[in-house]
């Protein structure tokens, strides 16, 4: 017995035009593959440029000032983007990740000052510690887990900025900081005019720590972390020891925080006490939420809106426009952190899940909105 197939012809659409291909990508899809590579091209050309984004930044983009904001933005952007693989990809929430980039600031300086060694074998140095101080507190903080972890995580923090503010020793400047000592830094990376250097460095580490991200998350271990997050217990059923992935990830972050403590230190020239406070990984966290966590730019974008606004805000504050303001409104305005905790939360509030989702949103919103019928249904439906 056999079947007929009934062949239907597809409908053809007006006007004679052929009907598109299904598989083939669309323009707008092939062009937003490349606006990462376009976007690294516009960055690593900025310090060339003397176009101004007047209430963006202070003076041209390529000048020392704006440059020096960029690069800040970059390292925190970074540093937020390392922070979530534990936060976002791992579901590890660590109030102690400004230990490890402190490590890395601290360590160089403290190297160069106490050995005299040069800025390279020094930051090689601080690295190796910072790798092993993120290895041995990890092997302890990940005994236990949930707010066990995150407590353990904000007690080795808290020890460490309190080491850091005591200054045993002499050796970390207290709370003044401690100054690198320009005599042992490349003449490459000291003075205003070496600015631009200073910025594709961070520039560099920014690139370097979406890499490294980017393939731990797309790696088996990072498919494990995945697990981790949503289900640790169905993970061990499978026969997987948890303990060991978890402390991979905690390593890795602290590797890349360590370096980004080294990179500030040369924007800086010196370390401040101020990033090894608990504050600081609020700071981190903040940064991640605003981006949107355990998504590959979010983190990175909060972190650049959050230093900027940071650094901006404070500038608005102080303007005269908000001085000649009723003492009702002055007040509240004149505090960066009033302005910068009201952005926060007005993000928050409207865009759910970080500055990344909001493509997705504006998309939704189109596909949404009513359209206006055609002129063949208007006449269809005409009585």
């Amino acid at each position: 017995m056999t079947t007929a197939t009934e062949i239907t012809a597809e409908p053809q659409p007006k006007g004679g035009d052929a009907a598109p291909s299904v598989g083939a990508p669309s323009t707008t899809r092939r062009l937003t593959r490349w606006w990462p590579a376009a976007l690294l091209l516009a960055l690593v050309v900025a310090p060339y440029s003397a176009l101004p984004l007047p209430g963006l930044l202070a003076g041209p983009i390529g000048s020392p000032g704006s440059l020096q904001l960029l690069a800040l933005c970059l390292v925190f952007g970074a540093l937020a983007t390392g922070y979530d693989l534990l936060l976002g990809r791992t579901g590890l929430l660590s109030f102690g990740h400004s230990l490890y980039f402190a490590a890395g600031t601290y360590a160089t300086g403290v190297i160069m000052h106490q050995a005299g060694l040069p800025f390279a074998v020094s930051a090689l140095l601080a690295l190796l510690f910072g790798v092993a101080l993120a290895a041995l507190l990890g092997s302890v903080s990940l005994r236990v887990s949930g707010i066990g972890f995150s407590m353990v995580t904000l007690a080795f923090a808290q020890a460490g900025s309190i080491l850091v503010e005591r200054d045993p020793g002499g050796v970390t400047g207290g709370e003044e900081g401690l100054a690198a000592p320009a005599e042992l830094l490349p003449g490459w990376l000291t003075g205003i005019q070496n600015t631009a250097n200073l910025y594709w460095i961070a520039l560099a580490y920014a690139v370097f720590t979406l890499a490294v991200v980017h393939w731990a998350v797309r790696s088996p271990t990072g498919r494990v972390w995945e697990g981790i997050k949503e289900n640790e217990r169905r993970v061990e059923v499978l026969g997987l020891r948890t303990y060991g992935f978890k402390l991979v990830a905690f390593v890795l972050a602290g590797a890349l925080a360590a370096l980004g403590g080294i990179v500030y230190l040369l924007l800086t020239g010196g370390a401040t006490p101020k990033t090894t406070t608990a504050e600081f990984t609020l700071s981190l966290l903040v940064m991640v939420v605003l981006g949107g966590s355990g998504s590959r730019w979010g983190p990175l974008l909060g972190g650049i809106l959050y230093t900027w606004a940071d650094h901006r805000l404070g500038d608005l504050a102080g303007s005269g426009a908000v001085a000649d303001l009723p003492a009702v409104l002055r007040v509240p305005l004149s505090e960066p952190l009033f302005l910068l905790g009201t952005l926060f939360v007005a993000l928050v509030y409207l865009l759910p899940g970080g500055l990344v989702r909001l493509p997705e949103r504006v998309r939704a919103a189109r596909r949404t909105r009513p359209t206006p019928a055609s002129a063949d249904e208007q006449e269809d439906t005409a009585p």
